[in-house]
């Protein structure tokens, strides 16, 4: 238990955050699995628009500190070069 005002809004303000990063989180690996799920299909331009709306949310992410930069350059990587294998 917080023993002090700052830590006690500190937990309070924890909590706010876990829950936004939580739904950035969730929002992203579903952009994520939209290509994906293009990618099985073998749908190439479905995949590419699908990548074109992906994209900016992973960043957006690296932006929030969600995921660190290497990380969302490697995701869109093989996801680019996914697509491009089944041009």
């Amino acid at each position: 238990m917080a023993n002090h005002a700052s830590a006690e809004k500190r937990i309070r303000r924890n909590a706010r955050r876990a829950d936004i990063n939580g739904a950035r989180r969730s929002r992203i690996r579903t952009f994520i699995k939209k290509v994906e799920t293009a990618l099985s299909i073998g749908d190439a331009p479905a995949a590419q628009d699908a990548l074109k709306n992906a994209q900016p949310e992973i960043q957006r992410g690296v932006a929030k500190g969600i995921m660190p930069k290497n990380t969302a350059a490697r995701k869109i990587s093989r996801l680019s070069a996914a697509i491009k294998k089944i041009k």
